[in-house]
């Protein structure tokens, strides 16, 4: 065989190939069409899903944010509340530490400052435990242990007692 034919076989075989691949596109057209409109439809479905969830998120993040805003806002006031509260507490203590000593004068002033210092420590735990049941405990303390000092200066003041000393808010100390 020539050159010739070769390459005459060549593009026989060449055209047959492309009028074959020709006569599948216009058969298979219509389908084609159709895939092409199926891609197009899911496409333009899937972007409306995306964008009506992306709504959705940014619907879901605002409320997230207006409730984590509130819910900070509380935190801070409940803080600042908490402060205050602790600040009045160190004050009640303060003063009861003045009553302490107008009371019991000729008292060490160590003495006063000891029974100061328990009396912060019992608010210390009472304010820094997180377990309600201790929280409770800790307050009854403080509470006794408070109304006895209270109460031992003010008898003391009165002379409704002979006692030199505070002998039941010592005792209240020792028993720790």
């Amino acid at each position: 065989m020539s050159v010739k034919n070769r390459i005459f076989s060549w593009l026989k075989l060449f055209h047959a190939i492309k009028d074959e691949n020709l006569q599948w596109q216009q058969a298979n057209q219509g389908q084609q069409d159709q895939l092409k409109q199926a891609r197009m439809l899911a496409s333009k479905a899937l972007e409306a899903e995306l964008k009506k969830k992306s709504v959705q998120l940014a619907h879901d993040i605002s409320l997230l944010k207006a409730k984590n805003n509130a819910d900070l806002l509380m935190f801070k006031t409940k803080c600042k509340q908490d402060i205050k509260d602790y600040q009045q507490y160190l004050a009640a203590l303060d003063k009861l530490k003045q009553s302490i000593q107008a009371s019991y004068t000729h008292l060490p002033e160590a003495v006063a400052f000891t029974i100061h210092h328990h009396a912060k420590h019992l608010l210390n735990e009472m304010w820094e435990t997180q377990d309600p049941e201790q929280k409770m405990h800790y307050e009854l303390q403080l509470i006794r242990f408070m109304a006895t000092v209270h109460e031992e200066s003010r008898l003391h003041l009165e002379g409704a007692t002979t006692d030199k000393l505070p002998e039941r808010t010592l005792g209240l100390l020792q028993q720790k």
